[in-house]
């Protein structure tokens, strides 16, 4: 393509062309990141913004540790997309230099293997807390577990996607950012890319099904279970299988079928090599679109996020009343003491 605009295969000495729908990718991409910008920036703002501002004791839970984590990944990658855009904006020309060229590529799959590796460890942690809530009480309750869980999915992470770093983004006159790498560099990339699917999409995602097989068996089988961890516990499996079928599985089979494609030998330039083309650039859309659901977990695995944003949007409408209506002496007492609690509240929530 290098990756993108064109698909190559060498051969006999020579380069055979494949042109595919670039221009498609230059109109889908920006509208994607467009979204995913300030959904990403907001949601993932506030969520971290409620973990640091909230009480203490829920910062420090195992689970809230972990969706933090997942919401800094997204705030690291969402910080990317403009460049990107700027990148499609002007027909694929790079402006920002060939390092930044790839530390930005490279984020999006770390921001990718992080979101899966994290939405497993919440899975295996909320499968203990239902399936063996007494063999665990206590092992997982303290927040020291959640940050060496963390801190050990941030090296397994890195560790896969540090290879990526070593393949060249350019193309020959320098000017363009491909997600992947050039042809002559794909014997190589194609069996890396093939591993890393095995390791940081298929087992989590075995590990993911056999987890919430698991709960969803006990859920059904149990009437014990406190009905808002089973409404939580539900909610979450619904998202996290969300979050696979619509932007882990389809970018991981396209990924690897637009590479195959571009590895075969000359004379394989089909139509069905540029329609999976096509499917990848839409697959990687729909990937980045996990950074502006993932804030969906703070909301799932929190008890008091919808009570605590009530507050703060009632403290806020009485801070805001237009002051210029005639008052009684009543409501201008009933206004002092309004005064007094959003000043209270302000600073509480600071």
């Amino acid at each position: 393509m290098a990756a993108d605009a064109l698909s190559t295969w060498p051969g006999n000495g020579t380069r055979a062309l494949c042109p595919v729908d670039s221009a498609f990718a230059q109109r889908f991409l920006p509208a994607v990141y467009l979204t995913v910008i300030p959904l990403g920036l907001l949601g993932n703002g506030l969520g971290l913004w409620h973990l640091c501002t909230g009480p203490r004791d829920g910062a420090r839970q195992p689970l809230s540790l972990l969706v933090g984590n997942l919401g800094l990944a997204d705030l690291l990658y969402v910080s990317t997309l403009p460049f990107l855009v700027s990148y499609y904006r002007q027909g694929r020309v790079w402006i920002f230099g060939q390092p930044w060229c790839r530390i930005t590529r490279s984020l999006f799959h770390v921001n990718l293997y992080a979101s899966i590796g994290f939405l497993t460890c919440i899975s295996i942690h909320r499968y203990l807390g239902i399936v063996h809530p007494l063999k665990v009480r206590g092992r997982c309750r303290g927040a020291a577990s959640s940050v060496w869980l963390s801190v050990a999915v941030w090296l397994w992470v890195i560790a896969q996607i540090a290879p990526d770093l070593a393949f060249s983004k350019a193309d020959g006159n320098r000017t363009e950012c491909h997600d992947t790498t050039g042809q002559e560099h794909l014997h190589v990339y194609l069996p890396y890319t093939f591993a890393v699917t095995v390791t940081g999409f298929v087992i989590p995602f075995l590990i993911i099904i056999g987890c919430y097989c698991h709960v969803v068996f006990v859920l059904c089988r149990n009437d014990s279970v406190d009905a808002s961890l089973r409404r939580r516990s539900i909610g979450l499996v619904i998202l996290v299988m969300v979050l696979f079928s619509i932007c882990f599985l389809p970018y991981h089979i396209f990924r690897n079928l637009n590479l195959f494609f571009r590895w075969r030998p000359p004379g394989s330039c089909t139509q069905a090599s540029k329609d999976v083309y096509v499917s990848y650039q839409v697959t990687r859309g729909l990937a980045s679109l996990n950074s502006a659901l993932n804030p969906l977990l703070y909301v799932i695995t929190s008890k008091d996020w919808r009570s605590r944003v009530r507050s703060i949007s009632q403290s806020a409408r009485q801070c805001l009343r237009p002051p210029f209506r005639s008052k009684t002496s009543g409501q201008a007492a009933e206004e002092k003491r309004n005064d007094i609690l959003c000043k209270g509240e302000a600073s509480n929530e600071l």
